[in-house]
């Protein structure tokens, strides 16, 4: 399973060469794994700013949220660690960036490269999509449902193209096809769920990611998008419980990570840097996201 998650390595590859041709002293196979992961956790980074900077108005705490995330354990000793969730993460901050800034047809674009990323990534984004589109147009029923109807189409081709991409990458590897449920059987761990749940749950690595950021992220998450709180909590329950059924331990955390990671950092970076004069002219969640 790991050779089909190839995005990563391919653009780590010029990288590795000029290594190889130029750093003798260096190990070109991870110093082309660091600047492939660099370059995801940076373009990350910049849509957290673009998103923080649209919701909250104010450049600062933006770029405070975006330093939080960086500075986050998962970034230096899992995303730059030579491992592939820096591609998952970015792709993910560009479905929540699409969503929030109306631009639903990039949806297609981020399934192709996102399941080139790591095959996760098609059920991730596929439901958080969904998600945000359920409850945004529960939220605002004014909309016109053929607008709504738009969006779902574009969901849909997100699934569609996540799907026959994970797809064909695994059924290229492995020289035969496969279909979803012959990825799916690969993960099983054949260990009893709620177990492995617990050690998920348990393993200190998660709380390496979590300790510090769901203590202090949840006092200002009633100003972001309820669309963006709702999906992200949601993902978030399927990352534990595709965690659960690989048997994954602690690794879940970066998965978790990977999908509400940006929201618990600018929330963090709200409840520091945000007065609570500048915080009376915020909406609240029950607000629509800005379009």
């Amino acid at each position: 399973m790991f050779r089909c998650r190839v995005l990563v390595p391919y653009v780590a590859r010029p990288f590795y060469w000029f290594a190889q041709t130029y750093l003798h002293t260096w190990n070109p196979g991870f110093f082309g794994l660091l600047m492939a992961n660099a370059l995801f956790c940076a373009t990350t980074a910049c849509f957290v700013v673009s998103i923080g900077h649209r919701l909250l108005n104010d450049l600062g705490i933006a770029l405070l949220g975006a330093t939080l995330y960086l500075l986050s354990f998962t970034i230096p000793n899992l995303q730059l660690a030579g491992l592939i969730d820096a591609g998952e993460a970015c792709f993910m901050a560009a479905v929540v960036w699409s969503l929030l800034t109306g631009r639903w047809y990039l949806l297609p674009i981020w399934g192709l490269l996102g399941a080139l990323a790591k095959e996760t990534f098609m059920p991730f984004s596929s439901l958080f999509a969904f998600t945000w589109w359920f409850v945004a147009a529960r939220q605002n029923t004014s909309r016109l449902s053929e607008l709504r109807w738009t969006e779902f189409k574009w969901i849909a081709a997100l699934a569609i193209v996540g799907l026959a991409t994970v797809m064909a990458v695994h059924s290229a590897v492995a020289g035969q096809l496969k279909w979803p449920w012959d990825i799916a059987g690969q993960a099983r761990a054949p260990v009893n769920f709620f177990v492995a749940l617990w050690n998920c749950l348990t393993e200190r690595s998660f709380w390496y990611v979590f300790g510090w950021l769901i203590p202090l992220g949840i006092w200002r998450l009633r100003y972001f998008p309820r669309p963006w709180l709702v999906a992200s909590i949601v993902t978030s329950a399927l990352a534990i419980i595709l965690g659960a059924y690989s048997n994954a331990g602690g690794t879940v955390g970066r998965a978790t990570f990977n999908i509400i990671g940006p929201l618990l950092s600018l929330s963090v970076a709200l409840l520091i840097a945000g007065p609570s004069h500048y915080l009376a002219r915020l909406p609240t969640a029950g607000a629509s996201p800005p379009s």
